[in-house]
């Protein structure tokens, strides 16, 4: 087994792999930008590197960097989390050359996976279910045109190389094709520096499910069940559920055994998620896979008990897996809402900044990876998430509850965050119901705007504080020391 293991990433999710490392009894190695000399990740690690400049091509996505801070280390693996290297064929291939163990797939099955035409030809290959479309690249725009028409409109152009909301465009007739065809090269040129785009049929009214799987290096795969991704703003994900209210046990069954035959037909090594589009009877097509452990994968571990990041670990040391499939089963329900610094009135756009205030929420059933503190920035440079908050019910209703009242009793100052906005999904009749489809925040909450009083009843209460002195209870000789309870309450006597 691994005695230290580096973490190349930064955030919740350093800490979330770092906290299983603690279980295990294996050190953890920090990385840091200059950004991040006192984030939250740099502290709870054993030791800590410093690795470069705040731009992420100068730190977090720096091979040599990061190859250099195992071997100041001596750690005998890397885990990279998700996001910056996680998929990143040329840094899993360098961590082979150089005997370090990489936690995650082999580089080539990254690189097949990563290219998003090569993987819908292995799945097709393998039996896996895809939409209709293209299983090439193109930089032709009259190439596309003449797909297009076969498929039939809506279509949906998507980047090649990469992923994460990243040159897609909808086109729904085909006088919008030059123009998002131009714009979605643009975009993925910029984004993963390369420009082919390739074209598959749009639906509608489509859910997004995924199926998570565990695979060892000698041919066992099994799948964790599913969870329900459907509630995205600009085609990334903020509210995640398992199980999915949509998928019975026999669509499970079918879904599971699918995506078990695209890691074997990948030769899958290691956690990762194959994406399902979910159709209104049922059919389902193959998104993507993502080699990597995924931002949600809490939810799951939740409802089975599994610790899946731990399972990681000991898959990349070389043992075999120790799940079988009858043995993996949910129980009640899980949902995990991404708590990020943006404005949800602003089209979402990041607000970072330093958090003035965090008062995490507790209790029973309630989790939360967290990433940062009370006096820490949220820096420009990185997706700004803060943390994941995740619940666990008994039911979808009672998971549902807990979810709204843990979000009511978060607070974080200092930044904006999409909390009021969840708060009000969460409580919609349509998602209560289940109805959730990639569209559901276009169609449910295209002009969303918090609601006011409870900001107005705020400044009630501080005018009200401020009126009775409570303030004032603590001023004294020393004004700097915490008052006690009992001298925040007012006027009041001992009866």
């Amino acid at each position: 087994m691994f005695k230290k293991i580096l973490i190349a990433n930064r955030g919740e999710i350093a800490r979330r792999v770092m906290a299983t490392c603690r279980e295990m009894g294996i050190a953890t190695v920090a990385v840091y930008s200059d950004a991040d000399e006192h984030a939250a990740h740099v502290l709870y690690a054993d030791e800590a590197v410093h690795i470069g400049g705040p731009e992420p091509s100068a730190s977090y996505l720096n091979i040599d960097s990061i190859i250099a801070a195992v071997k100041q280390t001596g750690a005998d693996a890397v885990h990279p989390g998700y996001g910056f290297l996680s998929e990143n064929g040329d840094f899993a291939e360098r961590c082979e050359r150089e005997n370090i163990t990489f936690i995650g797939p082999p580089s080539h099955v990254i690189r097949s996976l990563g290219d998003k035409i090569t993987a819908r030809k292995i799945m097709e290959k393998g039996g896996v279910p895809i939409a209709p479309g293209m299983t090439r690249p193109c930089l032709d725009v009259e190439e596309m045109a003449k797909e297009a028409e076969k498929a039939g409109y809506p279509i949906l152009i998507k980047a090649s190389a990469g992923g994460g909301g990243k040159g897609i465009r909808v086109v729904r007739e085909s006088s919008e094709l030059k123009d998002a065809f131009a714009s979605a090269v643009r975009e993925a040129e910029a984004a993963f520096g390369d420009g082919s785009v390739y074209m598959e049929k749009y639906f509608e009214t489509v859910r997004h499910v995924e199926i998570q799987i565990l695979a060892d290096r000698f041919g066992h795969v099994v799948h964790v069940l599913e969870r329900e991704c459907s509630v995205q703003r600009r085609h990334q994900k903020i509210i995640e559920e398992s199980p999915s209210p949509a998928v019975t046990p026999s669509l499970r069954t079918r879904m599971g055994h699918a995506a078990i035959a695209a890691a074997k037909a990948a030769g899958y090594v290691n956690a990762g998620t194959v994406e399902f589009l979910l159709a209104p009877d049922l059919s389902f097509y193959f998104l993507e896979v993502n080699a990597r452990l995924q931002v949600e994968h809490p939810v799951t571990e939740m409802i089975t008990g599994i610790d899946l990041v731990r399972h990681q670990i000991l898959i990349a040391a070389g043992q075999r897996l120790s799940l079988r499939q009858e043995d993996i089963e949910g129980r009640g329900h899980a949902i995990e809402c991404r708590i990020y610094a943006e404005d949800p009135e602003n089209d979402f756009f990041p607000s970072p900044g330093t958090i003035t205030c965090i008062k995490e929420p507790s209790g029973p059933g309630i989790r939360n990876d967290c990433g940062v503190y009370s006096g820490v920035e949220v820096p420009v440079y990185y997706d700004p998430i803060i943390s994941k908050l995740i619940v666990h019910g008994e039911t979808r209703e009672y998971a549902i509850e807990r979810m709204v009242k843990a979000l009511k009793d978060y607070v974080i100052l200092g930044v904006r965050t999409p909390v009021p906005f969840m708060i009000d999904v969460l409580e919609s009749e349509a998602f209560q119901s289940g109805e959730i489809y990639t569209h559901f925040i276009r169609t449910h909450f295209p002009d969303w705007k918090p609601d006011t009083r409870t900001h107005d009843l705020a400044l009630i209460a501080w005018v009200m504080d401020e009126l009775t002195g409570n303030q004032r209870a603590a001023a004294g000789p020393d004004s700097n020391r915490i008052p006690m309870p009992y001298e925040t309450l007012g006027g009041w006597r001992m009866a």
